[in-house]
Order: structure tokens, then C-alpha cells, then sequence
């Protein structure tokens, strides 16, 4: 949830993750970075914001793949401050247990004393050699997949070789115009640029509840990664991005499939207990330009139910 603002045309930029090393299962280098970082229990820390959808991808995965006995979890405060993320108390949060910090920039200055970018989540911290392995959401997801494998009983793949080119088409589409898309919505400085990002969000929006009109997930009967990347973006659609971020042509319970589908997705085991309502919603209506009084909104009721047979009865 960090942005920069481009002023000449009011358009938000997200802001590129600087930390692009990979753990792997013998600790070869990965796609980017140095190696050294190998596959083991205790050794990794990772530490999001639950009211962050980045970081949440990374807790999905943590859950998805059976490593909370592997790697260790740390949940900020989630109203972040002048001062940036913190580990403040609160209900759901946890003590910085990896460093003892009080403050997530203690990661990043530790890591590089002349760091100079922004302090964000998630964060996969290695214990061993003291520093930030990733900060990149969409690389540790793809850690957790595969590189752990040899230490729990999870071989599950989200990310199979045959439908890496349709995963990835998915995840650009989806990451553009709908991830993001809110987000360039919510920040827009201009009216044009607001524009621009709304009509690209409801765009995505209805092509998505097209084609899950007639399968159960993005590709099929088979989660994957693209599914994983969605959900985050979906179950804060209505409590946060309809209102707040002035997405507001119709909510997502108007779409009878991406409803159905996301309430099958939060259905899935250990999918429930990474979504916190009261994390996000206090981290998004915080006190801030778009919301200056701090009133958090007790509403809207959501009710993620829907009967898993009437998906399983959709043709692939």
C-alpha cells in the first residue's frame, strides 16, 4: 500500500520493491539477487500488514502451504504512521519477535544502513545473515510454492508448468486494471486519471464475471496463483475500495459469479483466518487526506457465504 504520484499528470505509480532475492531449495541464486538464501525451518521471518492485500497474498500462502511451523509471522499495527509501519498493540498484531523492533524501518536500515526507499510490507527477513531477503509479494508467493516443499507435507502447485503463460496473462491483466487499478483510483490526483482507472476497474471487473459465469476458478476447476492474486483485492472491494476509493459504479456483491467465486475462495481451509475486517478497515480509514475526520465506517454487513455445490456444479 505505498504510492508515488506522478504530478504532471495526477496518475499514481507504485513505487518498485528494492529487496529481490530468492530462497530456494539448495540456496542457489533465484531469478534475481544473490544465492545463499536455502530452504529452512526457523531460519525465515516474514512480517505483513493484514490490511494490506500485497502482504496478504504472502500470509495466504504461508497458510496454503502448511509453513507457520517453518516460518515464523510477524503482524504490524495496522494503521500505518508518520513513522511507518510500527509494531504498536493491537488486537490481532503481535511484538516484533525477529528483532525486537518497534518499527518496520528497523528491517530495511538493518538490512542496508543507507537504504534509501520506502519502508513496506510484506517483509521476508532472513535470520541467519541479518538481512531483508524480499520485499516483493509476487516473488515470495512463488518462494512459498515451491522452495519449502521438502519440509512440510504440502506439494500442492499453484503455479504449474503448463499454465504458467495463462497465469501470467491473468496476473498482468488483473494487476493492471483491477490490483492496481483501485489503487490508481483511490490516488488520483485528477479528475482524467480518476476516470481512466475507474472505467479500467469495472472493465476488468465485467470481464471477470463473464468468463467465472462459466468455470469455478480463473482457469478452470483449478485454483492457482491468478485465483490467489484476486482474492485479496475482492474481499476489500466493498468494505473499503466501493466507498473510499470512489469505485462506487456497483459493488461486488452485484456480480453474481465474483461473489460466489470469492466466497469460495474464503471458503477454502485456512483461507478465513487471513482476512481481519477490523485490520483492514482501520488500516484504509485511517485519518488521511481522503478520510480527514479518521471515522471508521461500521459497515457494510458481509456475509461470505455461498453453497460450495452450486460451484462445483459450474462447466469448465
Amino acid at each position: 500500500m505505498d504510492s508515488n504520484v506522478s504530478e504532471c499528470e495526477g496518475s499514481f505509480v507504485r513505487a518498485e520493491s528494492m529487496f529481490r532475492n530468492w530462497v530456494t531449495r539448495d540456496g542457489e541464486p533465484g531469478i534475481s539477487g544473490e544465492g545463499g538464501f536455502r530452504a529452512e525451518a526457523g531460519r525465515y521471518h516474514l512480517i505483513v500488514a493484514l490490511t494490506c492485500p500485497w502482504a496478504h497474498r504472502t500470509l495466504i500462502y504461508l497458510n496454503l502451504k502448511r509453513l507457520k511451523s517453518i516460518v515464523t509471522l510477524g503482524i504490524v499495527h495496522p494503521q500505518r504512521s508518520t513513522v511507518g509501519w510500527t509494531f504498536k498493540p493491537f488486537p490481532g498484531s503481535t511484538p516484533d519477535s525477529a528483532l525486537g523492533a518497534e518499527v518496520l524501518s528497523e528491517y530495511y536500515n538493518r538490512s542496508d544502513p543507507n537504504y534509501k526507499g520506502r519502508f513496506t510490507v510484506p517483509v521476508l527477513w532472513d535470520r541467519a545473515r541479518n538481512t531483508i531477503v524480499s520485499n516483493e509479494s509476487a516473488e515470495i508467493i512463488r518462494m512459498f510454492n515451491s522452495a519449502f516443499d521438502g519440509l512440510t507435507d504440502s506439494c500442492e502447485d499453484y503455479y504449474p508448468p503448463e499454465l504458467q503463460d495463462e497465469i501470467n496473462k491473468l496476473n498482468d491483466f488483473i494487476f493492471v486494471n483491477l490490483n492496481n487499478g483501485v489503487y490508481r483510483a483511490g490516488f488520483a490526483r485528477s479528475q482524467l486519471a480518476y476516470e481512466s482507472a475507474y472505467q479500467d476497474v469495472f472493465d476488468a471487473l465485467d470481464v471477470l464475471e463473464f468468463r467465472l459465469s462459466k468455470r469455478r476458478y480463473l482457469l478452470g476447476m483449478r485454483i492457482t496463483e491468478a485465483d490467489w492474486r484476486l482474492f485479496p483485492t475482492l474481499i476489500r472491494f466493498d468494505p473499503v475500495y466501493y466507498s473510499l476509493f470512489k469505485c462506487n459504479r456497483r459493488r461486488l456483491a452485484d456480480y453474481p459469479a465474483l461473489w460466489r467465486y470469492m466466497c469460495d475462495l474464503y471458503q477454502h481451509p485456512s483461507i478465513a483466518e487471513t482476512v481481519n475486517f477490523t485490520h483492514i478497515k482501520q488500516g484504509y480509514w485511517r485519518k488521511s487526506e481522503r478520510n480527514p475526520t479518521g471515522i471508521v465506517p461500521l459497515g457494510p454487513d458481509i456475509t461470505i457465504s455461498a453453497p460450495r455445490s452450486m460451484a462445483t456444479e459450474l462447466i469448465d
